[in-house]
């Protein structure tokens, strides 16, 4: 049975991943790599490997048994997804499509718990897929954020609505001025 939250929260998700493919596809050459910050320590292709971390995290999790342990802080952390523009965008491209499958899954069927340290404490925490997909675009967005003030400093121009949530594009959509033709 269609779930229309699901399948919205999907959509938001591909176009959000879309969006820093589309970014990654036509970054200059070296600006992938490139150190910023007073120690260095920060790349544009350190954030996307981050991003893409999270998204593997969430697909890691068995969502197809009775009760699904979704943890974000055991990621893989592939050194060459923040090395290697042209890895990222294929990985992009297959994370895209295994979320697009996503669209089958009944979401009612299962419980989803996300593992959580707290101090000295593990957690298991009660949520959904529809949530992590949400808290996910989110996240994305946050980095992607970051990601566009790091290209700025290389004169890098990215979209307007590049790192700009869905709901900021929504309520800009909802809030643009209304033009009135005058009649000639």
């Amino acid at each position: 049975m269609p779930n229309p939250a699901l399948n919205a929260l999907l959509e938001e998700t591909i176009d959000t991943l879309q969006q820093l493919e589309t970014f990654v596809s036509t970054l200059p050459a070296g600006c992938y790599n490139a150190p910023h910050g007073a120690d260095a320590r920060h790349s544009i292709g350190k954030h996307i490997r981050h991003i893409l971390d999270h998204y593997e995290a969430l697909l890691a999790a068995r969502l197809d048994t009775m009760a699904v342990a979704i943890d974000y802080e055991h990621r893989r952390r592939d050194p060459d997804l923040e090395r290697h523009p042209e890895v990222a965008l294929e990985h992009l491209h297959h994370l895209r499509e295994r979320l697009t499958r996503l669209e089958q899954h009944d979401t009612a069927a299962y419980r989803q718990h996300l593992t959580y340290r707290a101090g000295d404490h593990t957690l298991s925490l009660s949520t959904s897929l529809e949530r992590e997909l949400a808290f996910l675009t989110s996240h994305a967005i946050h980095h992607m954020a970051i990601i566009a003030l790091l290209a700025d400093t290389q004169g890098i121009e990215v979209s307007e609505t590049f790192g700009v949530h869905p709901s900021t594009q929504r309520h800009w959509q909802d809030n643009r001025p209304v033009k009135h033709e005058v009649p000639s």
